[in-house]
């Protein structure tokens, strides 16, 4: 399983940016796939997930309204597209995935989740 995270960057307050998630090595319909973050002294917490299979998707209160989350089947993609930036959305953003099944219950719980990605720093200044 390989998971490889691009797209971050600095951008001032307000901005936006585009996160991908390019998956490989497993069955990408079977799976969950999820954007994490965390911030310095803070614990790792969901942003946004996504079930591969039939799309449904779950957004952390603190940036619904603000970030999407979206899959590419074709492409073995999910992106989460981040708008009205916030300087308490400075963190390092991971993509992780794990078979649905697991995280039925939990849909965007780090602690579920099987395999990660490098991370990709995402800075917003105010």
């Amino acid at each position: 399983v390989q998971l490889v995270e691009s797209g971050g960057g600095l951008v001032q307050a307000g901005g936006s940016l585009r996160l991908s998630c390019a998956a490989s090595g497993f069955t990408f319909d079977d799976y969950a796939i999820g954007w994490f973050r965390q911030a310095p002294g803070k614990e790792r917490e969901g942003v946004s997930c996504i079930r591969i299979s039939d799309g449904s998707t779950y957004c952390a209160d603190s940036v619904k309204g603000r970030f999407t989350i979206s899959r590419d089947n074709a492409k073995n993609t999910v992106y989460l597209q981040m708008n009205s930036l916030k300087p308490e959305d400075t963190a390092v953003y991971y993509c992780a995935a794990v078979d649905s099944t697991v995280v039925a219950r939990k849909p965007c719980s780090p602690y579920e989740y099987a395999y990660w990605g490098q991370g990709t720093q995402v800075t917003v200044s105010s």
